[in-house]
């Protein structure tokens, strides 16, 4: 009897500590506040690549941005999505997220979509990256790409070093796409 109640016991905690998607690899489950107001939800891309992008109005890398625009109109028509993590976790991001919208909007005219200001690091940081650190994929600094296939499993990285237009970058999402 008592065998039965602890067998009972491990797996009602078993069942109340199950692993959600994200936690065994898969991203749809991650929403990000939009910088237009609302929601961008990965579960809307469903079956098709995003590539995700934690950003910087303020730093050396910031150029990045017209490459990463680049991609967005070369691959979105064939389902590719380019989602633009606007954050200050290496303090080099503007005081508002409206600031940034503008920034972006008037100096790379921006169309991809883009988050508000949001942690990517730390203790504070959001869950996709606390699921990408889990998947061994922490930004070292800003621009740091991550590149989410159809079925949300996190497929390559690139560091802030590597351009949006890198061979090995094309590559990835090309083979991305082709699945």
């Amino acid at each position: 009897m008592l065998r039965h109640l602890l067998l009972g016991l491990s797996l009602a905690v078993f069942a109340s500590s199950a692993p959600s998607l994200a936690a065994v690899g898969v991203a749809s489950g991650f929403k990000f506040k939009s910088i237009d107001g609302g929601e961008i939800a990965l579960s809307d891309y469903a079956g098709k690549p995003v590539l995700v992008v934690n950003t910087a109005s303020r730093c050396g890398f910031t150029p990045q941005y017209d490459d990463l625009q680049t991609l967005y109109d070369r691959y979105s028509a064939r389902g590719l999505t380019v989602i633009g993590v606007s954050s200050n976790s290496f303090r080099q991001e503007l005081s508002s997220a409206d600031a940034v919208k503008e920034f972006c909007e008037v100096n790379f005219s921006i169309t991809f979509p883009m988050t508000e200001i949001t942690p990517v690091t730390g203790a504070n940081a959001h869950p996709f990256y606390v699921w990408a650190r889990d998947q061994g994929v922490t930004p070292n600094w800003n621009f740091n790409k991550i590149l989410i296939d159809g079925s949300g499993h996190l497929t390559a990285s690139f560091g802030s070093t590597t351009p949006p237009l890198a061979t090995p970058m094309i590559e990835a999402i090309e083979a991305a796409l082709a699945n």
